[in-house]
């Protein structure tokens, strides 16, 4: 595009998608990319300053960075809350803060009093909501979806936008009205009514396009899964087609993967899902086309069938950035499943003893890579989450790599940026 100050909302859009392109990217300080998306950034800034008001942050969403921020938990809390009951109530938005608890919690945690002044307690989405009676069939993103051809060979009919949604939505759970899957309650990340519709549809799509490969499959059985499965899941990575390998490992457990786009307000990185007929269903969007991302979202997902998945009426819905700093939140499942999955990828003890961690190198990432017979990408992965350092080793990442096997959902022209 070319660059000026941004006037139309057009325009605002235009930009985003650019700019969220180059972030994926990632593109090296003093580069071309890296100054345009400096720039861009300024022209967003700009526009958003002048045409948008923005609300002032929750103090809640303050408390929980300055947690995660210092690695701390619900417990840290008690000394200046008073009692583990009143931090949960606090942190779920149940008990606004008093003035006691704001000095406190200023102090303890290194945040200004004004920054923590007027929390009411927090009014969830009336869409996560079981007694959500009502579907705003307005909210869909209908016409993104009919652009996907997701309405093709449904079965679905109906002349109205609101008769195709509900015969689309019917197919997944045919015996049932819509509004039972409606009524979905989704997990991991925070979904807000913005985002809940297109959630939903996506994995409604997700649900329908593994029933097409689930009668072909042998039964799930938790038994089927054990560390060792995992570890052997992990190693598969170290092939070059690995992530089409591992979607044909876990169809012999009775697990089906399925990779489709994310719709425009649905940032998911994976799920993990029930179908109708009980069986494990993992939905991933390649968001965040790298190996590693790939490789530890997967396995998450997996630990989630297997450890936490038991009612079809809820879905595990995850974000790379959320789930890999999941041992910061107060989600025991969320951490249960990061813990699992990095173990499966690096043991503990081998990573805090490897000269990977200690003193990261080209040599030292390749020779762990090699030991553990996986990516070396999982390693630099791991070595740039844990420094922070994200310009190092981008060379080993597999930047656009993933995609690629999964042509028939990302044909060239069509790539996710």
């Amino acid at each position: 595009m070319k660059y000026r100050v941004l006037r139309t909302e057009d325009e605002h859009q235009q930009a985003l998608q650019e700019a969220e392109a180059l972030v994926v990217i990632d593109p090296a300080p003093g580069t071309n990319d890296a100054e345009r998306l400096e720039l861009l950034t300024l022209l967003i800034e700009d526009y958003e300053k002048r045409a948008f008001t923005f609300e002032e942050i929750d103090p809640l969403d303050v408390i929980e960075f300055r947690m995660a921020e210092q690695g701390l938990r619900q417990k840290d809390l008690v000394s200046m809350l008073g009692s583990r009951s009143r931090v949960s109530e606090v942190l779920a938005g149940k008990r606004p803060l008093t003035v006691q608890m704001i000095r406190a919690l200023s102090i303890g945690l290194g945040v200004p009093a004004d920054a923590l002044i007027g929390s009411e307690p927090r009014k969830p989405s009336k869409m996560s909501s079981e007694a959500a009676t009502e579907i705003d069939w307005k909210q869909f993103p209908y016409g993104e979806m009919e652009r996907r051809g997701w309405f093709n060979g449904a079965r679905v009919s109906g002349s109205t936008t609101e008769e195709r949604l509900q015969s689309f939505l019917t197919q997944v759970l045919p015996k049932e009205p819509a509004e039972v899957l409606f009524r979905r309650r989704f997990q991991g990340v925070e979904i807000d009514d913005k985002s809940y519709y297109s959630t939903l549809a996506w994995t409604a799509r997700v649900l329908m396009r593994a029933r097409e490969v689930s009668e072909s499959l042998p039964p799930f059985e938790s038994a089927k899964i054990t560390p060792d499965t995992l570890r052997d899941l992990a190693r598969l990575s170290w092939l070059a087609n690995g992530p089409t390998l591992a979607v044909e490992f876990l169809a012999k457990l009775g697990i089906v993967v399925v990779v489709e786009k994310r719709l425009k307000n649905a940032v998911i990185d994976g799920a993990a899902m029930l179908s109708e007929a009980r069986r494990p269903v993992i939905g991933l969007t390649l968001r965040v086309d790298r190996i590693d991302y790939f490789w530890f979202t997967l396995l998450h997902e997996v630990v989630h069938v297997w450890r936490h998945l038991n009612d079809s009426r809820e879905a595990f819905i995850d974000r790379v950035e959320r789930i890999a700093s999941a041992e910061r939140t107060t989600d025991a499942k969320e951490n249960e499943a990061n813990r699992i999955a990095k173990d499966a990828l690096i043991k503990r003890a081998v990573w805090e003893r490897s000269p990977a961690r200690l003193a990261p190198s080209r040599e030292s990432i390749q020779e762990l890579a090699d030991q553990l017979h996986i990516h070396p990408a999982i390693v630099a992965g791991r070595v740039q989450f844990e420094s922070g350092q994200y310009n190092q080793f981008r060379e080993f990442l597999g930047q656009g790599e993933v995609q690629k096997q999964f042509q028939e959902v990302f044909p060239e022209e069509g790539r996710e940026e």
